[in-house]
C-alpha cells in the first residue's frame, strides 16, 4: 500500500436522480450524500426500518447472474456496477448512496446520468490521503470458461476489456482506459447490452420489468420469429420493430461501435471498485462478466489485505545504505560477536529499517540445534531493538556517550523460523515522542517477504559517560 500524495475526495452536496429498477421494474429513488473520509461507498436502503448499511465490500457479493448483487445481513443491493463505476471514474472515494429500493434506477444502461449527477454535486477534496495499491506483480484469476482477468504493473489505474462472444453479429471486440479521467468522454454513456435469446428467455420468465426495453442494446444473434416480434414489441411498447443491418434491433443506435466492449469495461470498474482500495496498476479482462470480475476482486482483496499485514519495506539491498556496520559500530556500544545489524536504510525521527544478514558463522548456531540451526527467537528481538537503538540514539547529539536499556517488552510474535541464508530485515516505528530518554517502539522483523517477528519495545537512553 502506498499514499498517492493525493487527497481523497467526496461531494460538496447531495444530489438525486430517479428511475426504475431494471430487474424489480419498482420506482426508485436514489440520492448520492458526502461522507467522512475513511468511508468508502456506503449504500443505505432508506425504505427498511434503521435505514441499514450495506458496504461496497466484495466480501457481501452473493449473486451475479444479472449485475452485481450484494447482500449484508439480510439487507440486498442489486446491480451495484454501474452506480460504483461513476463513483470510481470520477474518482471519488467516500460516497453514501442512498435507496428506497433493492436496486438502483437503471436509467439508459450506463453511467452517464450517475456521473452527471455526481458533477452536478461537485467535488470535494477532504483531508486525509488517499491510499493506494500498488500492483507489483501479475495477479491473475481465470475460469473454467476461458474468462480471465490479469492485473499488472503500471504507472495508473488502466484497464483494457476484450470481449468475444462467438457471434456472428458481435464478434470479437476490444476497449481500453488509460486514465481515470477520460472515463466520462469514453465510458460512461456505454450501455448495457443483451443478445435476443437470453431476452426471450428473460420474457418467457417475465423477468425484465424494466418497462421498455429502451435501456439495452439487443443483439439479434439468431432468426427472429414472428411470434418474438410480437412480444418484443409489447416489451417495447413499440407498434413497430425491426432489426438494422447491423444485426441490432432498432429500438437504439449505437454511441460507440465498439459500445458493447466499453460497457464491459464499465463492469469491471464497477465490480473491482468492491476492493474497497484505489487500484495503480492495469487490469486486462479477457471475456469479462460479473462472476469472474467478483471472484478477481476476492482474490486482489486478499493479496491486498495480506500485504498491508505483512507491510514489508520495500528498500533494494543493492544500493549503498545509509550506514554500514562501521557507522553502527560509532553509534551503538555492542560489538561482535553481540552487535546483531549490519546495516541502516532509512533512519528518520520516527521510523528506522535495518537489516542483518544471517550466516551459518553466527557463534550461536555452535549450540542452537546444531543440527538443524534456527536463529533464537530472543536473539531476532535484541537484533531488533538493536535497530531500534539507533532510531532512539537519533534523539541526542552525541550517541556515543549514552547506551540504551530495555525497560520492557509485550506482545512477542514469532511467526517462522530463522535460518542461516536469511536476510532479516527490521522496521520499527515510534509508538509515541520520545519523552524523558524513554523510547516506546512497534518493532517487525521481516525473512524472505513475511513477518517473522514482533514486539512492542521499550527502552531507556541512559548516559553512560
Amino acid at each position: 500500500m502506498a499514499n498517492s500524495n493525493a487527497k481523497q475526495r467526496t461531494i460538496q452536496e447531495e444530489v438525486s436522480l430517479e428511475g426504475v429498477g431494471l430487474h424489480t421494474g419498482k420506482k426508485v429513488k436514489l440520492t448520492f450524500k458526502p461522507a467522512p473520509e475513511n468511508t468508502g461507498y456506503v449504500f443505505r436502503r432508506t425504505d427498511l426500518e434503521g435505514s441499514p448499511e450495506v458496504e461496497a465490500d466484495v466480501n457481501y457479493v452473493v449473486n451475479t447472474q444479472r449485475g452485481t448483487n450484494l447482500d449484508k445481513n439480510g439487507v440486498t443491493i442489486q446491480t451495484s456496477e454501474h452506480v460504483l463505476a461513476a463513483c470510481v471514474g470520477l474518482e471519488i472515494d467516500n460516497l453514501y448512496i442512498e435507496l428506497d429500493a433493492p436496486e438502483p434506477p437503471i436509467m439508459d444502461g450506463s453511467s452517464k446520468f450517475f456521473v452527471e449527477a455526481l458533477e452536478k454535486a461537485g467535488v470535494q477534496e477532504q483531508e486525509a490521503e488517499r491510499e493506494e495499491y500498488v500492483v507489483n506483480e501479475i495477479i491473475c484469476y481465470r475460469d473454467e470458461n476461458g474468462s480471465e482477468i490479469i492485473a499488472m504493473p503500471a504507472d495508473e489505474y488502466q484497464v483494457t476489456t476484450m470481449v468475444d462472444f462467438g457471434t456472428k453479429v458481435l464478434g470479437t471486440q476490444n476497449a481500453s482506459i488509460e486514465r481515470l479521467s477520460d472515463f466520462k468522454t469514453e465510458i460512461a454513456d456505454s450501455r448495457t447490452f443483451s443478445f435476443l435469446h437470453e431476452i426471450e428467455t428473460l420474457l418467457e420468465h417475465g423477468l425484465i420489468k424494466g418497462g421498455d426495453l429502451n435501456n439495452a442494446i439487443v443483439y439479434v444473434d439468431k432468426e427472429i420469429s414472428e411470434d418474438t416480434l410480437k412480444k418484443l414489441r409489447v416489451a417495447f411498447n413499440r407498434d413497430e420493430i425491426s432489426v438494422k443491418p447491423n444485426g441490432i434491433l432498432d429500438n437504439l443506435t449505437l454511441h460507440h461501435p465498439n459500445e458493447a466492449a466499453r460497457h464491459k469495461l464499465l463492469d469491471v470498474l464497477g465490480d473491482v471498485a468492491l476492493v474497497g482500495t484505489r487500484i495503480r496498476g492495469k487490469i486486462i479482462a479477457t471475456k469479462p462478466g460479473h462472476h469472474v470480475n467478483t471472484e478477481f476482486a476476492k482474490k486482489l482483496a486478499k493479496v491486498i489485505k495480506a500485504e498491508k499485514r505483512n507491510n514489508v519495506p520495500k528498500i533494494d539491498l543493492n544500493q549503498p545504505p545509509l550506514m554500514d556496520v562501521n557507522d553502527i559500530m560509532d553509534t551503538l556500544p555492542h560489538r561482535s560477536p553481540f552487535l546483531l545489524v549490519d546495516k541502516i536504510y532509512e533512519l528518520t525521527d520516527s521510523h528506522v529499517i535495518g537489516m542483518k544478514n544471517v550466516t551459518m558463522n553466527e557463534p550461536f548456531f555452535v549450540g542452537h540445534f546444531p543440527g538443524k540451526p534456527v536463529m533464537p527467537g530472543v536473539l531476532q528481538v535484541e537484533a531488533m531493538a538493536q535497530t531500534g537503538g539507533i532510531l532512539a540514539l537519533k534523539s541526542v547529539p552525541d550517541p556515543e556517550n549514552y547506551l540504551t536499556f530495555f525497560m520492557k517488552i509485550d506482545n512477542v510474535r514469532f511467526k517462522r523460523q530463522v535460518v542461516p541464508g536469511d536476510t532479516l530485515i527490521f522496521k520499527l516505528e515510534l509508538l509515541a515522542p520520545i519523552r524523558r530518554g524513554i523510547c516506546q517502539m512497534q518493532g517487525y522483523a521481516y525473512v524472505n517477504g513475511q513477518l517473522a517477528t514482533e514486539a512492542v519495545l521499550m527502552a531507556q537512553i541512559v548516559k553512560s559517560k
